[in-house]
């Protein structure tokens, strides 16, 4: 059994009078710890696939099985729980906590599971280290370069021990030396831990790490 299987999905827009035809019959898999981009043009899908398959989003046709549960049949709530305990998701908007430091957005994530406050600060710590950013964890957002938030989004989505890693343009406000240390730090992680990675992604540094390469091209498979 797959661990992610996509089935002739599709997923339709409707702005106004038009339908926009975001996917079309996309038939896809993935093993447990693939480290995975998907990649293609701007508009071609790839961020729509992630919604999918992180359950932000819904298919308008097909059936998408998350090791073996159909996500047609969970709940709101079941899906809520879902993304909480099995998905670290990296967005390309950040969607860090403004009024909050980086220690304690990534921090966020362990209580939002009820992890007590200095389990979940020694962690958050580890996981800060990790993406060098020991010495601004006190700092706010709005205090930190697009980079530094971007890194904090990553130890967010690392610091609850995910199976899946959903990833969206993850290097794309890194510079090349910070931008091989995070993915070289993902690998690693996929290795160990059997953690799988999905990406979407424009970025050559990544590209050229991949294990797989799975082409969009107008929410088709090419």
């Amino acid at each position: 059994m797959k661990f992610i299987a996509l089935q002739t999905v599709n997923k339709q827009y409707t702005l106004g009078q038009t339908k926009i035809h975001a996917l079309k019959d996309i038939t896809l898999s993935f093993d447990k710890g693939e480290f995975t981009a998907v990649w293609g043009p701007s508009g071609s899908g790839k961020t729509t696939l992630l919604n999918l398959i992180g359950t932000i989003d819904d298919p308008s046709s097909g059936t998408i099985l998350m090791n073996g549960k159909n996500t047609a049949e969970m709940t709101d709530n079941q899906k809520s729980d879902y993304r909480n305990n099995q998905i670290g998701f990296i967005f390309q908007n950040f969607n860090l906590i403004p009024v909050l430091s980086a220690l304690e957005n990534v921090m966020l994530a362990l209580q939002i599971r009820n992890v007590r406050p200095m389990v979940a600060r020694k962690k958050a710590l580890q996981r800060l280290e990790e993406v060098g950013l020991t010495h601004l964890i006190n700092n706010r957002p709005d205090k930190m370069s697009g980079g530094q938030r971007q890194r904090v989004a990553i130890a967010r989505a690392l610091v609850t021990d995910p199976d899946v890693v959903i990833a969206d343009e993850p290097t794309a406000n890194l510079d090349l030396a910070t931008a091989i240390s995070i993915i070289e730090i993902m690998q690693e992680r996929s290795k160990k831990e059997n953690t799988t990675f999905l990406f979407s992604t424009h970025d050559q540094r990544l590209l050229d790490r991949m294990n797989r390469l799975i082409k969009l091209e107008d929410g088709y498979l090419n």
